[in-house]
């Protein structure tokens, strides 16, 4: 019963939360209480169920997520694969690949742990899980909500769509990821001017130590060989990363209307960060996806991930490190 309140409440919470503004990390973790409370609640029901079914069903708890962590740890370790042989190898693109094959170090390291029955060895794989856990338990959050943030339909007019930049390839050319926000943001022009609305579009991105020009400038050019009026398209080309493109983007659109709306358009992995960084820095507007090659997005989402982790790190990290504080506190009282 305490179950289902708690998980009422959370999801009142959550509601609230994303009425309030819908880009905040705290709106995924209450979703994800919720759904943690009901998922509690309902195996509190089991007693009350048929032996033999609620036998069956608690198998099933037990060996789905099993299987299921086994089958992620193939998947990763298969992307990652994929990503080097596609992309080569760098740091960003080996992130699903480690992410696999840590699975599996946590895996022997539990078993190896009950095979043992070493007391010293059983502390540190609880530890190690615990930590896992809780790791694991803000990445379904950020997934789960990221999913939801991003099927968020933009309902209004708005004075500007800002197009968040990446890198060029050879240092003058859009390639596929970029010019898929790119064809995004044009289709969400062309849908505002279809309402009457002719908002400017910002293309935001400076120039890279190994780029002859700034992106911003390839972007605005492949946006006018489509159709986008040159006059409608404004250049922003100092920022270095997104949360640059977002204040420099800002300081435009503030001097051109101080009371805008806009439009952010980046990658469909990208997008619940962005929408977190422009709520840190103060834009307004909503953030939106275009499409990615789907053996790039574990690597990438993992990547964005990790940033969204450690910008909250002082939490994260500090639970992390009690948990570890008490694994040596188990094993020091025993």
């Amino acid at each position: 019963m305490f179950a289902y309140l708690f998980a009422a409440l959370f999801f009142l919470f959550f509601l609230v939360g994303v009425v309030r503004d819908p880009r905040r990390f705290g709106n995924a973790v209450l979703l994800g209480l919720a759904v943690v409370a009901l998922v509690v609640g309902l195996l509190g029901e089991l007693h009350r169920m048929p032996e033999r079914f609620a036998d069956v069903v608690t198998l099933l708890l037990l060996f789905l997520p099993a299987l299921g962590v086994l089958l992620l740890a193939g998947a990763l370790v298969s992307n990652g694969a994929t990503m080097v042989r596609r992309e080569g190898v760098r740091a960003a693109n080996l992130l699903s690949l480690l992410a696999g094959l840590a699975i599996v170090g946590v895996i022997i390291l539990l078993v190896t742990a009950l095979f043992i029955r070493s007391r010293t060895l059983i502390v540190i794989a609880g530890t190690v899980v615990l930590v896992v856990g809780y790791v694991s338990f803000l990445l379904v959050c950020f997934l789960g909500y990221a999913f939801l943030y991003e099927r968020l339909r933009v309902r209004r007019s708005v004075g500007f769509v800002v197009v968040l930049g990446s890198g060029l390839v050879g240092g003058t050319t859009v390639p596929p990821l970029l010019a898929s926000r790119l064809d995004r943001a044009r289709k969400l022009f062309d849908a505002q001017v279809a309402r009457g609305n002719r908002p400017v579009l910002i293309t935001s991105g400076g120039q890279g130590p190994d780029e002859h020009l700034p992106e911003s400038h390839a972007m605005a050019d492949y946006l006018v060989t489509r159709g986008v009026p040159a006059e409608r398209i404004v250049r922003e080309d100092l920022s270095r990363n997104t949360e640059e493109n977002l204040r420099f983007s800002k300081t435009i659109m503030t001097k051109i209307d101080p009371d805008y709306r806009c439009v952010i358009v980046t990658n469909n992995f990208h997008v619940f960060r962005a929408a977190l960084t422009a709520r840190r820095t103060g834009v307004r507007g909503q953030v939106v996806g275009a499409p990615t090659a789907k053996y790039f997005q574990p690597s990438a989402t993992i990547r964005e991930f990790v940033a969204v982790f450690l910008t909250y790190k002082v939490v994260n990290l500090g639970v992390c490190l009690l948990i570890a504080v008490s694994g040596v506190a188990a094993w020091l009282w025993h």
